[in-house]
């Protein structure tokens, strides 16, 4: 039987895999990046336990990854980054992605009891 704190940080685990995989390779752009952090966040934010999600890409990392003349590129994790906050039975879960050495890393920040 898992714990509080495990099941938790299971929650997070599902919710970053949903959000990774459900956005990877949405097309984006410096004009629509917010709607699309806006999008991702609200998607992730209406999973059960999920108490806060923030998501920022980064313009200038999407301006350095168009390759071509249409004006946009493919979203991957070294575009963004992640911040979420997971609320379980009494257990706070906060959690990262960012890039680490060139990969986007998925990472608990915070475990506690509340």
């Amino acid at each position: 039987m898992a714990t509080d704190a495990q099941q938790a940080c299971f929650e997070a685990g599902i919710k970053f895999g949903s959000l990774y995989h459900q956005f990877a390779g949405t097309p984006v752009s410096p004009s629509s990046a917010r709607s699309l952090e806006t999008a991702m966040a609200e998607a992730i934010e209406n999973q059960p336990f999920c108490e806060s999600v923030t998501v920022e890409i980064h313009d200038d990392r999407v301006m350095d990854a168009i390759d071509h003349e249409n004006g946009y590129t493919e979203l991957t994790g070294s575009l963004m980054d992640v911040e979420m906050r997971v609320r379980y039975e009494g257990v706070r879960i906060d959690t990262r992605m960012a890039m680490a050495d060139g990969y986007p890393l998925m990472e608990l920040v915070d475990v506690r009891d509340e």
